[in-house]
């Protein structure tokens, strides 16, 4: 697996993992109705921001991150991502290298922390993921995400310093 800048001619190998997760509704805050043109718009984000595939040797896209500053201003130095990871690539270590690549680049990038401000608490594969990675739980908001099939969850504040 390589992981490399994403290109624009990648959205369309990412749109339709990523559609498929947002419409499902259980991991992301997104509209689960998000049309193509609003969803290349948030994910696809200008620089300074970052965008990255996961790629298989014969070019297919197996996941995809994005990172961008958490805030703006005097919060700058705190970096923020996203992760989307295609549902067929699921349990080959994408999501971790994925994760592993986006903290060195935001290393590099000289940011000081890495906060996600919203990790569904019912995806414990990603909360298991995350606290392997480092990261801790430093706040949790009852029931601020509708899931589909369990009704209102919380959503997890999730942070690590670089």
């Amino acid at each position: 697996m390589l992981i490399r800048a994403a290109a624009a001619d990648d959205w369309p190998r990412i749109w339709p993992f990523l559609r498929e997760i947002v419409a499902a509704g259980q991991t992301y805050t997104w509209p689960r109705d998000v049309d193509e043109e609003r969803a290349r718009t948030m994910w696809l984000v200008p620089p300074p921001g970052r965008v990255v595939v996961a790629v298989d040797p014969d070019g297919t896209v197996l996941g995809s991150a994005k990172l961008v500053a958490n805030q703006l201003g005097p919060g700058d130095h705190v970096a923020n991502a996203s992760f989307m990871v295609d549902p067929a690539a699921g349990g080959r270590g994408v999501g971790r290298a994925l994760g592993e690549h986006v903290l060195g680049l935001a290393r590099a990038d000289g940011y000081r922390a890495m906060q996600f401000n919203a990790v569904v608490a019912t995806n414990t594969r990603a909360v298991a993921l995350w606290r392997s990675l480092g990261f801790e739980v430093v706040g949790r908001v009852p029931e601020a995400f509708r899931h589909p099939t369990e009704g209102y969850v919380d959503l997890l504040v999730m942070h690590r310093r670089l």
